[in-house]
């Protein structure tokens, strides 16, 4: 009996053990079911506020203690979200000593630390001091200004064919020919004579003719039956010759086309006019990277950057890009743009280059600093390494000329308030230095007053420079060769053309300011280059007097029946040239009452007249 009821008892104890565990399981089953189920629902991102949360509680329970983990104790960001499986099995083992399960402990998380490259401090105001780097030596590899000499007599031809010399656009009449060749062979029906040097240099005269008066189409300029006529251009050159010429520019060998890439197709030209900019002229200390293609890029199947001296305008160096097997560094187009065009070994050292936010990135101005570059411009607030810190930032509440700044290094990033947020970056100058500015503000009463705000001295560098370079852009955008065409490298030969013209007047002026001349504007410049371009001015006839009196008259008045040889005179010409064979003439002149003839076969009365002006 006694065993029996051991045995009972025994039974009775495993099963009930039995019964425990398995309880235990299915309990740690459904609660690791649930907790799944809730991180897909949320997400990771209600996670990590789940996190934070518990973090608070944590910490101040550490504060409390006055203990705390270490980062060396503490897991990964990954390990903290998704714990690995054997620390979920030792927790589902662990048990409670009533029974239960224990809860899986949770340790401390930190939030998400910063990406490398961004500063986590708070921003500064103007109240706050700020020092510049160290300034910079600045050392030209060339006595900055023009490169060639004041005693030579330079006209507006000269100064052009520095750039498109004689044997240049010998080089282009050659390609050009070869060109209109292959494109008779291919069935194109029109006539062709092989053009000359000569002949070439009208044809750009006449480019820059059509760039000075804008029409509609080219055939206008040719019209002859319009109030707005113009003679200049069938002087110089037929219409159809024009076009022909126009059809068949070629600036690279043709042969040799599809041996080479697409750049090649303007490389010939291209390289010339790059060595011709450096050559005849070395940049100021403020330089500025720019873009002449602005207006849709894709368009033109290229974009051209250039490299402008701010204090002149004249354009030191430009690159063109044509797709993404240009890039260099693997750093992207902004930044190969810019160091391609700033190069040490030909500008020396110490020099500015402001740039605007497509170029700017941290990563450029220390490279560039490094270089013994300073570098300003307006910078993307996504862009790697600049501050996103939100602590004491601008708002929209922010009153006009409230000043925020970082400094990380040699790299200062400014935001100012104007009528919209203005950021900026520089590795040349402070943050804030006392500038101000005068602007116009509207008040409450709908009166303009004048009103003074402080201003950053990166801010206010950066709009003087590239200003600078916006007008003299806005003036090169005056008379602009651009027009419709369906190919992109004579879009590019035209953009070399306003770049030599442009480039030709600054050495003008410069030139002229050395010898203590009058300074032409870029208007009559350009009228005085297309003219010795063109072959000379065209000859206008001399202006005749007014003769509005001197019209025919009767000589006698007389009735329809008188007789048809009544009233009639000798005309004086006959006279005076045929003597006793002269010819008698009813018409006399009104002004000079002279009898003359008026004849369809002898005209005495026109002259008379012309012989008397």
């Amino acid at each position: 009996m006694e065993v029996d009821r051991w045995r009972s008892n025994s039974f009775s104890t495993r099963w009930r053990d039995a019964c425990r565990t398995c309880s235990s399981a299915v309990h740690t089953a459904m609660t690791s079911f649930y907790r799944v189920k809730s991180f897909r629902r949320k997400g990771r991102a209600g996670m990590r506020k789940m996190a934070c949360k518990r973090r608070v509680v944590h910490e101040e329970s550490d504060d409390e203690d006055g203990n705390c983990l270490s980062p060396e104790d503490e897991d990964s960001e990954e390990e903290r979200i998704d714990p690995a499986e054997d620390d979920v099995e030792d927790a589902e083992h662990q048990t409670h000593p009533t029974g239960q399960p224990a809860k899986r402990s949770r340790p401390c998380r930190r939030s998400p630390s910063p990406p490398a490259g961004e500063t986590e401090t708070s921003w500064k105001t103007e109240r706050d001091a700020d020092e510049a780097p160290a300034a910079m030596r600045f050392q030209p590899a060339r006595s900055p200004g023009v490169q060639l000499s004041s005693a030579d007599t330079n006209t507006p031809l000269d100064l052009f064919k520095r750039f498109f010399a004689p044997d240049v656009v010998n080089t282009l009449c050659r390609n050009t020919n070869k060109m209109a060749t292959k494109n008779a062979t291919r069935g194109c029906k029109y006539k062709w004579t092989d053009v000359t040097t000569e002949e070439f240099y009208k044809y750009i005269g006449l480019v820059l003719y059509m760039a000075a008066i804008k029409l509609d189409r080219i055939c206008d300029y040719w019209r002859q039956n319009s109030i707005f006529s113009f003679a200049y251009p069938a002087m110089v050159m037929a219409r159809d010759r024009y076009r022909t010429i126009s059809w068949n520019v070629h600036l690279s060998d043709p042969d040799k086309d599809q041996e080479n890439d697409g750049l090649f197709l303007v490389k010939p030209l291209m390289d010339v006019i790059r060595l011709a900019c450096k050559a005849f002229y070395h940049p100021r200390r403020s330089l500025v990277v720019d873009e002449r293609t602005k207006v849709k890029p894709t368009k033109c199947g290229f974009r051209l950057f250039t490299l402008t001296d701010s204090s002149s305008g004249y354009i030191v160096d430009f690159v063109a890009y044509t797709g993404k097997e240009w890039y260099h560094t693997g750093r992207g187009l902004s930044y190969d743009a810019v160091t391609s065009l700033v190069n040490r070994s030909f500008l020396g050292s110490g020099y500015h280059v402001f740039m605007d936010d497509f170029y700017t990135s941290p990563k450029l101005f220390r490279d560039l600093h490094s270089q013994s570059f300073g570098a300003c411009g307006t910078y993307r607030e996504h862009r790697k390494g600049c501050p996103r810190a939100t602590s004491n930032a601008l708002t929209k509440k922010s009153g006009r000329g409230s000043i925020r700044w970082i400094r990380d290094g040699p790299v200062v990033f400014v935001k100012w308030m104007d009528t919209d947020e203005v950021s900026v970056c520089s590795t040349i100058h402070a943050a804030f230095t006392g500038d101000t500015i005068k602007c116009e503000v509207k008040g409450k009463n709908r009166t303009w007053t004048t009103a003074t705000f402080s201003c950053p001295s990166p801010v206010s560098q950066y709009r003087e420079h590239t200003e600078a370079v916006d007008s003299s852009d806005q003036l090169t955008r005056y008379y602009t060769t651009q027009h419709k065409t369906l190919k992109w490298y004579r879009k590019m030969f035209l953009h070399f053309l306003d770049i030599a013209t442009f480039n030709a007047y600054v050495l003008h002026k410069e030139l002229a300011l050395q010898r203590q001349e009058v300074i032409l504007s870029h208007k009559a410049f350009t009228e005085e280059l297309i003219a010795q371009l063109c072959g000379g001015m065209p000859q206008t006839p001399p202006v005749e007097p007014e003769t509005c009196d001197h019209i025919p008259v009767p000589v006698l008045v007389s009735d329809v029946g008188t007789v048809v040889s009544s009233g009639r005179r000798s005309c004086v010409l006959c006279s005076k040239n045929l003597g006793r064979k002269s010819s008698s003439t009813p018409w006399k002149c009104k002004a000079c009452g002279v009898p003359l003839c008026l004849q369809l076969t002898r005209n005495c009365f026109q002259l008379w007249h012309k012989d008397q002006v």
